[in-house]
C-alpha cells in the first residue's frame, strides 16, 4: 500500500544540471526513478537516508551504441539496423557506429575522410588472407579477428550506457578488442562464430568440445585456424557477455559451447517494422513485376542466391523435379533473387524467373505479395530475414525443420516445416501451399505470426528491458 509520494528537482554536482528524482514510499520498501546519467550519484545519496531498502532504477535516458560492421550490407546488418530503428521508435537514445556507411541516417556514424574508409578495406583483405593457410571443404565466411582497431578506445571513451555489439567480424574488431571493452555490454548473435573458431557456420562438433589437435574435420588441412582463432577466444574473454540470440536454436547452441556454456544468454528475435511491410493484392503485384498472373509461382532468395551451398538451393531443385508430372505443379514456375540470370541455364523442369539483386524494401515488399509461398530449403540458418519480410506481407514460408526456422514457421498453420534434408517432404510442403493459395486464413495467420512476434514494438521492448535490467544488476 502506498503511504505517500513526492518529487524533488536536485542538481547534480558533476554535470550542473536539474534532474527529476520520483521518490515512492511503500510500506515494504522504497522505489525511484531518474535519468540513467545520475542513478549511481542518486543511489548513493539516497542509501545514506534508506539505507537496507529495496531500490528500482528507471534508465529512461540511456544511451545505446549499436555497433555493426554495415548498416545495410548482409542480412545481419539489415537484422542490427532494424533492432537500432525500432529501440529509436520507442524513444531509446540509440546510436549506430560502422565500419561501412551506406545509408542517409544522421544516427549511423562511420568514416568519413578517404584514407579511413580505404583503411577499412585494406584491414578486411588482409585478415581473409589468413584463410589461405587453411585449405577446407567448408565454404562458409571464416573471421580470424586478430587486427587491434581504434574502436575500443571510441567505445571506452564514450557516454553509451550500452554497448550492443551484432556482426563485428571483417576486422572491425578484434578478439582481443571485445576482451577490453569496458562499457556493459551485450552481444547480438547472427551466426556462431562466436562460440566457434574461425567458422561462421558448421555441422562440425568442435564448438562444443573444444578446440584441440585430435578433434580437427578431416576435411580441413594446413594451418588450424580454427583452434587458433578459438583459443584466442578463450584467453581475451575472461568475463562473460550478455549474449542474445535471434532463435531458440542459436541460443540452445550457446548453451552446449565449451565456450559460453555458463554465459548469460536471452532469445530476442529480430525485428520487422510490419506497417511497411504489408500484404500488397497480389494481382497487382505480378502486374508490377511482369510475372504470370494465373500460374503458381514459389520465391527463393538469398544474397548469393543459389551459389551459396548453406541456403540449399540444390535441395530445393531436386525438391522440384519430384513434382515433375504432377497435376497440381504442371503449371508452377519458380522466382529466383539474389542472383542474376546464370549463362547456362538450370533443368529444374519449371520455368525460372531471375530477379537479379534487389536492395530496396518496397521492391521486396510487392515481390512477396506476387507470390504464393517462399521456400527457405537452408541446411544451416538463425533467423533469416526473407522469413520474416514473407510472412509480414502475408505470404506463407515451407522449409526444413532446422535452425531457427521453426521460430518463424507453424508447421501447417502459417506454412510448412519438411523433415530437415527431406526434399520429398519439402516437395509436399511447396504443393500444401499452393493448393491453399487463394485461402484468406492461410495468408492472415502468417502475417499475424509476424505482428505478434516480430513486430518493431515487441522486439524494441524486450532489448530495452533487457538494457534496464543489465544496468540495474551493474549498480
Amino acid at each position: 500500500m502506498r503511504i505517500s509520494t513526492f518529487e524533488l528537482a536536485v542538481r547534480t554536482s558533476h554535470q550542473q544540471r536539474k534532474s527529476l528524482i520520483v521518490l515512492s514510499v511503500y510500506t515494504v520498501g522504497l522505489s525511484f526513478s531518474l535519468e540513467s546519467e545520475d542513478r549511481g550519484w542518486a543511489v548513493g545519496w539516497c542509501g545514506e537516508f534508506v539505507h537496507g531498502l529495496d531500490i528500482n532504477v528507471s534508465n529512461r535516458g540511456m544511451k545505446i551504441l549499436q555497433i555493426n560492421q554495415s548498416d545495410f550490407f548482409g542480412g545481419a546488418a539489415r537484422a542490427a539496423y532494424r533492432i537500432h530503428q525500432s529501440l529509436r521508435a520507442l524513444d531509446v537514445d540509440s546510436r549506430m557506429w560502422v565500419d561501412k556507411a551506406g545509408l542517409d541516417d544522421r544516427s549511423v556514424s562511420g568514416p568519413n575522410t578517404p584514407f579511413e574508409k580505404l583503411n577499412v578495406i585494406a584491414r578486411e583483405q588482409l585478415g581473409a588472407e589468413l584463410k589461405r593457410f587453411m585449405k577446407t571443404e567448408n565454404e562458409v565466411v571464416h573471421s580470424a579477428s586478430v587486427l587491434r582497431s581504434r574502436w575500443t578506445k571510441r567505445l571506452n571513451e564514450s557516454d553509451a550506457d550500452v554497448v550492443n555489439l551484432h556482426w563485428v567480424q571483417g576486422e572491425m574488431l578484434s578478439i582481443s578488442d571485445i576482451g577490453r571493452i569496458e562499457k556493459p555490454l551485450v552481444w547480438t548473435l547472427h551466426d556462431m562464430w562466436a562460440f566457434c573458431g574461425a567458422e561462421h557456420y558448421t555441422t562440425g562438433l568442435r564448438w562444443q568440445e573444444g578446440y584441440n589437435a585430435g578433434n580437427r574435420p578431416e576435411y580441413e588441412t594446413g594451418f588450424d585456424l580454427n583452434r587458433w582463432t578459438w583459443r584466442r577466444k578463450v584467453k581475451h574473454w575472461r568475463k562473460p557477455i550478455q549474449i542474445i540470440t535471434p532463435s531458440c536454436w542459436l541460443a540452445e547452441c550457446v548453451r552446449r559451447s565449451a565456450l559460453m556454456h555458463d554465459w548469460p544468454v536471452n532469445v530476442i528475435p529480430n525485428a520487422i517494422d510490419t506497417d511497411r511491410w504489408c500484404p500488397l493484392e497480389r494481382s497487382r503485384a505480378r502486374e508490377l513485376l511482369r510475372l504470370p498472373g494465373d500460374v503458381p509461382l514459389l520465391l527463393f532468395g538469398a544474397m548469393k542466391g543459389g551459389n551459396d551451398p548453406r541456403k540449399g538451393f540444390d535441395l530445393l531443385l531436386e525438391s522440384l523435379s519430384l513434382l515433375r508430372g504432377q497435376a497440381d505443379a504442371r503449371q508452377l514456375e519458380l522466382v529466383v533473387f539474389g542472383q542474376l540470370a546464370p549463362e547456362q541455364r538450370q533443368d529444374a523442369g519449371f520455368k525460372i524467373h531471375y530477379m537479379g539483386h534487389l536492395h530496396d524494401d518496397l521492391t521486396l515488399r510487392v515481390l512477396y505479395s506476387a507470390v504464393d509461398a517462399l521456400v527457405l530449403p537452408s541446411r544451416l540458418d538463425n533467423l533469416p530475414n526473407t522469413g520474416l519480410e514473407a510472412q509480414a506481407c502475408g505470404t506463407p514460408v515451407v522449409a526444413f525443420d532446422i535452425g531457427g526456422l521453426s521460430d518463424i514457421v507453424e508447421h501447417q498453420h502459417n506454412g510448412y516445416l519438411a523433415k530437415a534434408f527431406d526434399t520429398e517432404d519439402l516437395a509436399d510442403g511447396m504443393l500444401w501451399c499452393v493448393r491453399r493459395a487463394d485461402e484468406r486464413d492461410l495468408s492472415e495467420r502468417s502475417r499475424e505470426r509476424a505482428m505478434g512476434k516480430f513486430s518493431h514494438q515487441v522486439v524494441a521492448a524486450k532489448y530495452r528491458g533487457l538494457y534496464e535490467s543489465l544496468l540495474g544488476q551493474g549498480l
